[in-house]
């Protein structure tokens, strides 16, 4: 299962991470993000220990959301060394996830 990230949690987990971080932005009423949130907690298990697999919901963390410009969801980022390194929108496979992550 990917981690859950809150505005308490994200420095520690996405920006200091040793490890890359993929964070998925999503809201329970989006349908794509239905769809994606599997794929995302399945790559999850895959990448455990070589990579961060993470969710944050847009409408309870709006601030972050806002800092980041996501406009749309899903939104997918992945951080490395805390900076941004990667993004795409909409579903993706689990495949290119892991391509984003780089592991």
């Amino acid at each position: 299962m990917a981690i859950t990230i809150t505005k308490e949690n994200f420095k520690e987990v996405v920006l200091k991470s040793d490890k890359p971080v993929l964070v998925d932005f999503w809201a329970t009423w989006c349908r794509p993000c239905q769809m994606q949130g599997p794929i995302v907690d399945q790559l999850a298990s895959d990448v455990k220990g070589l990579a961060v697999v993470a969710k944050l919901n847009v409408d309870d963390q709006q601030e972050l959301a806002a800092e980041y410009k996501v406009m749309s969801i899903p939104t997918l980022v992945v951080f490395k060394n805390g900076k941004i390194v990667d993004h795409a929108v909409g579903v993706h496979s689990k495949e290119d996830l892991r391509k984003m992550l780089g592991v």
